[in-house]
């Protein structure tokens, strides 16, 4: 095996470990989201779990950020511009989200019922299409990821959202 080989293949298994961790890291972090305002406050001791939590998950974006970086300039260097797909577009536009939406909402300017919901979405978008990818299934183009990453948003924000009226009609029966 040439190292050049070794390179990619390590890269590839961080980039893998990089989307797992942020994929099970952002099942914590929306699950210690519900936990924390199902009672209507969030304690200090729910917040600094929370923030464990973010921490994973931007270690996790760090490393996807890299290793995606480091194997498209590999594929680029080898492929030329043959080497950009409809995949490779779709998981960086993945990665473009997942930056913008934690800075947005990290200074307060993502309302709380679209960030967490776009963060999770998000994550999840890139955790199938790393399974596409390892059973060789990435001939969709651009339009049809586009639709599909849609309607994921469009469920977990549903999902969210119908969530946090539930925890709140549960703590306080006569908002309804």
């Amino acid at each position: 095996m040439e190292g050049m080989e070794i390179i990619i293949i390590l890269t590839a298994i961080l980039q893998s470990i990089g989307v797992s961790l942020g994929v099970g890291s952002s099942t914590l972090a929306i699950t210690n989201f519900f936990v924390a305002i199902a009672d209507g406050e969030i304690d200090a001791n729910e917040r600094r779990m929370m923030g464990i939590v973010y921490i994973v998950l931007r270690v996790a974006m760090v490393i996807i950020a890299l290793t995606t970086a480091l194997l498209s300039i590999i594929q680029y260097s080898i492929h030329g511009m043959s080497f950009v797909s409809p995949f490779i577009i779709s998981f960086w536009l993945l990665i473009a989200v997942l930056y913008i939406n934690a800075v947005l909402m990290t200074k307060h300017l993502m309302p709380s019922n679209f960030g967490p919901s776009l963060q999770a979405s998000t994550w999840y978008t890139m955790g199938v299409l790393m399974a596409l990818s390892s059973v060789g299934t990435i001939g969709f183009s651009l339009p049809q990821f586009i639709l599909a990453y849609g309607a994921v948003i469009f469920l977990a924000i549903s999902l969210v959202n119908g969530m946090m009226a539930y925890l709140q009609a549960k703590r306080d029966p006569q908002a309804m």
